[in-house]
């Protein structure tokens, strides 16, 4: 890319990204590193941009669904984070071909607080999960499943989908998955996105393992969860479910 692309291609990311009026432009470019100021854009620039800023703003104004009630994040379960679990879970089972044994959503992933009732839009789903991590399944032993419980049980527990379970002492007890108890000689499949199924958040356990990975955004499957309820005439209704508990 030779200096000018570039240097039209970083302002057309600065303006479509941003509803500011002023941008950066560079004033001296070296090998190594581009120094800025920010300055006004240039009105012949600014009116070639203007077709991707709308058609961007059209994008994220899209409204994909509706919340039946509001949907708020919170620990050890949260019904936000039950309809994110169940999404991915979803996403799994049409993506892979395979239904696996649980789905989990890393808590410190969801970036809105609160989703609250009525209509939803594409940029609202941005804004909950900014992120462009990958939905994968991994291969694990009951014993280091058990582990990762644990894990996310100190952290004060995760979304999930397809597991019960308390916590007690910051550990994983009485889980089930599927319906079944967790038996460590057992091997499982579970649903969840490449940061944490490559150690993120501390999930060293995880990282290594056997993983089946198809380039499938988890943000499309909270997007295609909404839009399928949508095409049925449905709202999104979830609550919490007990599916992680403290144990008394």
């Amino acid at each position: 890319m030779n200096r000018k692309i570039k240097f039209l291609f970083l302002l057309l990311i600065s303006s479509v990204v941003s509803s500011c009026s002023r941008v950066y432009q560079p004033v001296k470019i070296q090998a190594s590193s581009i120094q800025v100021k920010g300055e006004t854009i240039d009105s012949a620039i600014n009116r070639m941009l203007l077709p991707y800023r709308e058609k961007m703003n059209v994008t994220m104004e899209e409204v994909i669904g509706s919340v039946q009630f509001d949907l708020t994040k919170a620990q050890p379960e949260c019904n936000l984070g039950n309809f994110m679990a169940d999404a991915l879970m979803e996403a799994a089972v049409r993506e892979y071909g395979i239904r696996p044994h649980a789905a989990f959503m890393n808590y410190g992933g969801i970036r809105l607080p609160v989703i609250k009732a009525g209509p939803v839009t594409t940029g609202k789903i941005y804004e909950l999960f900014p992120f462009d991590n990958i939905l994968v399944l991994l291969s694990l032993k009951g014993d280091v499943l058990q582990s990762f419980l644990n894990h996310i049980s100190a952290k004060g527990g995760w979304p999930v989908s397809g597991i019960r379970m308390q916590i007690k002492d910051k550990k994983a007890i009485n889980v089930f998955i599927s319906g079944l108890p967790l038996h460590t000689d057992s091997t499982y499949i579970i649903a969840i996105g490449d940061y944490t199924a490559n150690g993120g958040d501390d999930a060293l356990m995880l990282k290594g393992l056997p993983q089946q990975n198809k380039g499938y955004l988890m943000r499309d499957a909270f997007l295609s969860y909404l839009l399928r309820l949508k095409k049925e005439g449905k709202n999104l209704y979830a609550e919490t479910e007990k599916r992680v508990t403290y144990a008394e």
